[in-house]
């Protein structure tokens, strides 16, 4: 029914989308960074950020500043506009926006699982979660020894379940295990999501399938370049990728069998969209590759706001923020630790 989306998205869409749209004009511009990138104290970047909307977030929080804090106030502001969404949201929008979530959720399970592995106290752990991933039983992931445990005790009543039929097995966990884990859980819920959004149709299914699709294959060159040197097989590797997205089925045959980061730029280079993003970084190195993910990502980002009548804004805005969130951590770092020279090293501009 692509096209007519106008007549009825407002009925209970129209509020919404306007909502978001006002969040998406509050996105840090490319002058806020730039002031941003010559303070000299954490103390000036709460001053440059009162004037914006992370101000009344901040405003109360006494010196000297940490990282860590002007993290968790940004963090919560994303989260209080995704509640508010969340709350005033009908179907299918409200499980589109739960959908967002879910990928918080796998980071948090995994974060917890391998804390209790190292040894790691259950509450520290449990403050360094995301808060758009929490769940009710959360803390309880600390007493499971294998994945069917983990699987049966916890898992089974939150919405990760179903991805956790392809990962249930009675292995013991450890590092490498859990990795797997990771991974294998985001296949099954980019595949769950990618689906849902077909189902929708429409202007959201095509935007959806374009973000969806590069971030599939975004994280298939991701586990390609991380699983070189390590005893993942070709067959175990290409498990993990999932099955739609530009690279699927020929480029993820390339990339099962590579074995160095200058095999992933020759299989990758055969795409026209990768091949711009890999012109970007030199022969040998994939240190700045995530950065021109990033860029890449943020870009296509911006572009589906470009359309209306479609549940693809929300996605893009959490996503903007999340980035937001990431620069400004990355500049505070480097203000903490008096490394004002690599501040623009991981800076992504989004306007």
């Amino acid at each position: 029914m692509y096209g007519f989306e106008a007549l009825t998205f407002n009925i209970h869409g129209g509020y919404l989308e306007a909502i978001v749209r006002g969040h998406r004009s509050g996105l840090l511009t490319a002058a806020d960074y730039n002031n941003l990138c010559q303070c000299e104290t954490l103390d000036d970047i709460k001053m440059h950020l009162s004037a914006t909307d992370y101000g009344p977030y901040l405003q109360n929080e006494p010196s000297p500043l940490h990282t860590t804090t002007i993290v968790e106030k940004c963090t919560l502001k994303l989260v209080d506009e995704y509640k508010h969404m969340l709350c005033q949201a009908t179907e299918p929008l409200s499980t589109f926006l739960e959908y967002i979530t879910y990928g918080h959720m796998i980071d948090n399970v995994v974060l917890i699982v391998t804390g209790t592995l190292h040894e790691r106290d259950v509450n520290e752990l449990l403050e360094k979660c995301h808060p758009l991933g929490m769940f009710d039983s959360i803390a309880s992931l600390a007493v499971a020894q294998n994945m069917r445990e983990l699987y049966r005790l916890v898992l089974v009543d939150t919405p990760l379940a179903p991805y956790f039929s392809e990962c249930v097995t009675s292995e013991d966990l450890d590092d490498m295990n859990i990795e797997i884990m990771r991974n294998t859980l985001y296949k099954a819920y980019l595949e769950d999501f990618y689906k849902f959004c077909k189902k929708l149709g429409g202007a959201t299914a095509e935007i959806m399938s374009d973000l969806l699709a590069f971030e599939a294959d975004r994280r298939a060159v991701n586990i390609t370049i991380n699983s070189i040197g390590t005893e993942l097989t070709r067959d175990d590797r290409r498990k993990l990728y999932s099955n739609f997205g530009l690279l699927y089925p020929y480029g993820h045959e390339e990339l099962a069998v590579c074995e160095d980061i200058d095999q992933v730029r020759a299989a990758m280079e055969k795409y026209p969209p990768y091949q711009s993003i890999f012109a970007k970084i030199s022969y040998g190195e994939s240190q700045m590759l995530d950065k021109a993910f990033y860029e890449e990502e943020v870009k296509r980002l911006c572009l589906a706001f470009e359309q209306q009548f479609h549940y693809a804004v929300f996605f893009a805005y959490v996503r903007l923020r999340e980035q937001e969130i990431r620069n400004l951590m990355w500049i505070s770092e480097c203000v903490a630790q008096n490394q004002k020279s690599r501040v623009h090293d991981s800076v992504v501009f989004i306007f």
